[in-house]
């Protein structure tokens, strides 16, 4: 150790440590403090994070998402018009359709005809919403969640449309909205990441769009602050065991001994990421005890596994098991946690696939919103279920009796969002019969993330970070709160 104390910098000097050198008299020191403000928790705000205080009194302190990928077609679960019927199979009037681009997988089809769904709808609750009964155990909470009908996106395929609803930019390169949440605020927990992601397989469309890691980057941010994936089977996050012949001790030793020549080379060249990457060992180290008892769900009760639909057998589909997981990573004060279930994506065979689908997700994700809500989690947690665009009322393909497919949608589509104090049991917003274009109350991407934003204290224009010259945020020059489903 007194070898690394004694490295001689002299060879270092480089044209930019030089000039990094130069203007510290300028800018170093404040640079230092902000720095150690945002790395050193001990000199970290209340909030722990970057944000001195909260903008507003919080409602929520934490947020579940649950990303269904691939867009689930709003037009068979929640957005329910009787009149559509009588249009079955007739072409959508073009006054409709208004001269809406389509994706070029049905650009050449000579026609549009109109697919009602085949599935019957009921209202449920005190509050009268319409569910498909598709989804059975989603209806018995529909009194605890507020149902969204006029979500919009100008994305017109998966991967813009996703990055856009996740990170405020179609582009990629931005901070995901976990990114930001820690940034902002912080985590409750030093043992575990502020922000986690889990990815299942769904029943429905096995070959689905991929799901990117980028889409819970830290983008520009500090890379501290990305999504850590934990995984199905033993080691629920890669690289975290020790290899064979290495002990706790043996680790604490090597990252002590790491971590002095990282100091060293924060100190001579004041790159933030080396600072980040000290954070991220200890992260690292103190997570190989805090994982598995996380993951070891043998203490819950077999009430509660059968609550969520978890089999014996695993084949759930791994959803089930995440939702569960979800709720015990928000009781340890994890702020953020994304589950994202793919094959939602059903441009043929629609009633078959998203039977599947909705199998997989409608019991565990009610069971959470249950499971929140009798341990007292659900006032100060948002929970989200929704994808990043709907689908098209017109058939993708041949249109049958029995079948027909659906191409992505984003003038309007549906989602759902629990607790963290979003008004329960109401529905918002109104489209036309078509489900095509929106008739009332159109929630914009970056109005439902300002939303989001503001229930967890933070105005979503005043959370910013400045790169390359500019200040940034999640919902960039836009957005404004939808007051009317706050609680």
């Amino acid at each position: 150790m007194e070898k690394v104390r004694e490295l001689d910098l002299a060879g270092w000097q480089t044209r930019r440590y030089f000039f990094s050198r130069s203007v510290q008299g300028l800018s170093g020191a404040l640079g230092s403090a902000a720095l150690a403000g945002l790395l050193d928790p001990t000199a970290q705000a209340a909030t722990g994070g970057a944000l001195p205080k909260l903008h507003f009194t919080s409602r929520a302190k934490r947020v579940i998402y649950l990303f269904m990928s691939g867009g689930p077609s709003h037009i068979d679960l929640f957005d329910y018009k009787p009149k559509l019927m009588e249009n079955n199979g007739k072409e959508l009037p073009a006054s409709v359709r208004q001269g809406q681009r389509v994706t070029g997988m049905t650009s050449g089809q000579k026609s549009f005809p109109c697919a009602a769904p085949i599935f019957k709808f009921k209202q449920h609750g005190k509050s009268g919403a319409w569910i498909s009964e598709l989804l059975p155990h989603t209806a018995t909470i529909a009194d605890d969640i507020c149902i969204l009908k006029t979500l919009n996106t100008e994305a017109i395929n998966h991967d813009p449309a996703t990055t856009f609803l996740q990170t405020g930019s179609q582009q990629p390169g931005r901070p995901s909205f976990g990114a930001w949440l820690s940034y902002g605020i912080g985590s409750e927990n030093q043992n575990l990441p502020a922000f986690v992601v889990m990815i299942s397989q769904g029943s429905g469309n096995k070959t689905d769009q991929p799901i990117f890691s980028r889409l819970w980057g830290s983008g520009f941010l500090p890379s501290m602050h990305q999504g850590v994936r934990f995984r199905s089977g033993q080691d629920a996050v890669l690289y975290l065991s020790n290899p064979p012949g290495i002990d706790a001790l043996d680790r604490r030793e090597m990252l002590d001994a790491t971590g002095a020549l990282n100091k060293i080379s924060a100190g001579a060249f004041g790159d933030p990421e080396i600072n980040t990457r000290i954070s991220q060992y200890e992260m690292a180290f103190r997570m190989q005890t805090s994982v598995p008892e996380l993951s070891d769900l043998s203490k819950e009760s077999r009430a509660t596994i059968d609550m969520y639909g978890i089999r014996d057998d695993g084949i759930d589909g791994g959803f089930a098991r995440n939702c569960l997981l979800a709720r015990r990573m928000v009781e340890r004060g994890v702020r953020f946690v994304q589950l994202m279930h793919r094959g939602w994506d059903q441009h043929s065979s629609l009633p078959g696939q998203i039977r599947g689908q909705c199998k997989d997700v409608d019991q565990p994700a009610a069971a959470l919103v249950k499971d929140l809500k009798a341990r007292g989690l659900l006032d100060e947690t948002l929970v989200i279920w929704g994808g990043e665009f709907g689908r098209t009322v017109y058939s993708q393909g041949a249109l049958s009796a029995t079948n027909y497919g659906r191409d992505h949608h984003g003038r309007c589509f549906s989602l759902w969002v629990a607790g963290g104090g979003i008004k329960p049991g109401i529905t918002f917003g109104e489209t036309d019969d078509y489900c095509y274009n929106i008739a009332r109350d159109p929630v914009h991407v970056h109005d439902f993330n300002a939303t989001l934003m503001q229930r967890l204290g933070i105005d979503h224009e005043k959370l910013i970070y400045r790169f390359q010259g500019r200040d940034y945020r999640l919902t960039d020059v836009h957005g404004k709160v939808v007051r009317q489903i706050l609680a």
